[in-house]
C-alpha cells in the first residue's frame, strides 16, 4: 500500500507501434480497453496528458473515473491498449498516489514520521537525506500535530496530509488522486487545497486529480478532462488558465464561473444521453 509505486507493470498484452502525443505531453495513453463482466468501460481510448499541469477528471457515476487513474498507475491491469510515460514504461517512472481511504493507506503499525519516511527507506536514501526530505515536507506543509504518534491517532485531516506527505517524499514525476478530499471536513479541505497548489507551484509535479465535486475539480485544474457514460470516451478537454495561487476570490471570477458553467453544461449533456 505503499503511496509510491514503481510497479505493478501493465498486462502483458499486444501493443501498437508507439505514437508520441504533441509537444508537451508527459502521459500517452493509446488504445486502452478494459472489460468487466463482458462489457466494455474503456475501449480503444486515446488520451494525452500534458507535463506540469494539473488535469482534474470528471464524468458521471460509473463511468470510470477512479478505474482510469487506477490503470494509468498501474494498480488495475488492462486488457489491451499501451501507457507510457514521457516514451518510458511505468517501471521505470516514479509515481506517487494518494488514495481516498487514508484509514487503509497508511501501515497501522508505523509510527506516522515512519510512514511518510518509507519510500524514501525503500530507495535507499541515508539517514541524513531521509531527515532532511522529512524537514523539508514538515516546513512546506507547517506541521504542528505530533508525528512520532501512529496513524490512528491522527484526525482523518491529519492522516490525509501524512498520506500526501508520503507520496511527495521522494519526488515523484506524476502524482495521483483518488478523491482526496471525500472524508474530511471543509476546513481540512481548503488546508490541502492551498497546499497541493503551493506543492505544484513549486515543483511543477504533473498531477491527475479525481474528484466528484465539480467547483473543486475546475478550481485546482490546468485542465478538466471531462468523460462520457460508458462505454467511456473523452466529452471534452476543457482548459482553465486563471493564475495560482487561486484563492476564495477565485471562486467569483468570471473566468472561473464560465468554465465551471460550460463544464456544468457538457456534464449534464453526457449524464442526458
Amino acid at each position: 500500500m505503499s503511496a509510491v509505486l514503481n510497479g505493478p507493470v501493465y498486462a502483458d498484452v499486444p501493443v501498437r507501434p508507439y505514437q508520441p502525443g504533441p509537444a508537451g505531453t508527459h502521459i500517452t495513453i493509446r488504445g486502452l480497453t478494459k472489460y468487466f463482466a463482458g462489457w466494455p468501460l474503456y475501449e480503444d481510448f486515446n488520451l494525452d496528458i500534458p507535463k506540469h499541469k494539473i488535469v482534474s477528471v470528471f464524468g458521471p457515476n460509473g463511468c470510470g473515473k477512479s478505474t482510469l487513474i487506477n490503470m494509468i498507475a498501474g494498480l488495475i491491469p488492462i486488457d489491451a491498449g499501451q501507457i507510457l510515460f514521457d516514451g518510458k514504461s511505468l517501471k521505470d517512472t516514479k509515481i506517487g498516489y494518494v488514495f481516498q481511504n487514508y484509514r487503509e493507506a497508511m501501515f497501522p503499525w508505523m509510527r506516522t514520521i515512519d510512514n511518510i519516511a518509507y519510500p524514501l527507506k525503500l530507495e535507499g536514501r541515508s539517514k541524513a537525506e531521509v531527515d532532511r526530505r522529512m524537514a523539508e515536507l514538515v516546513a512546506s506543509f507547517d506541521v504542528k500535530f505530533d508525528l512520532n504518534r501512529f496513524p490512528y491517532e491522527l484526525s482523518g485531516g491529519q492522516q490525509q496530509t501524512a498520506s500526501i506527505m508520503r507520496a511527495l517524499a521522494p519526488g515523484p514525476e506524476v502524482l495521483f488522486l483518488d478523491e482526496p478530499f471525500s472524508a474530511l471536513d471543509f476546513e481540512m479541505t481548503l488546508f490541502i487545497r492551498e497546499k497541493l497548489q503551493e506543492v505544484f507551484m513549486q515543483t511543477g509535479t504533473t498531477m491527475l486529480l479525481v474528484s466528484h465535486d465539480l467547483e473543486e475539480a475546475v478550481y485546482l485544474a490546468d485542465e478538466v478532462l471531462l468523460l462520457t457514460k460508458r462505454p467511456t470516451r473523452v466529452a471534452e478537454i476543457l482548459p482553465y488558465n486563471d493564475p495560482r495561487p487561486r484563492t476564495v476570490d477565485t471562486l467569483s471570477a468570471p473566468s472561473f464561473i464560465s468554465a465551471k458553467k460550460l463544464s456544468l453544461e457538457i456534464f449534464q449533456r453526457e449524464v442526458r444521453r
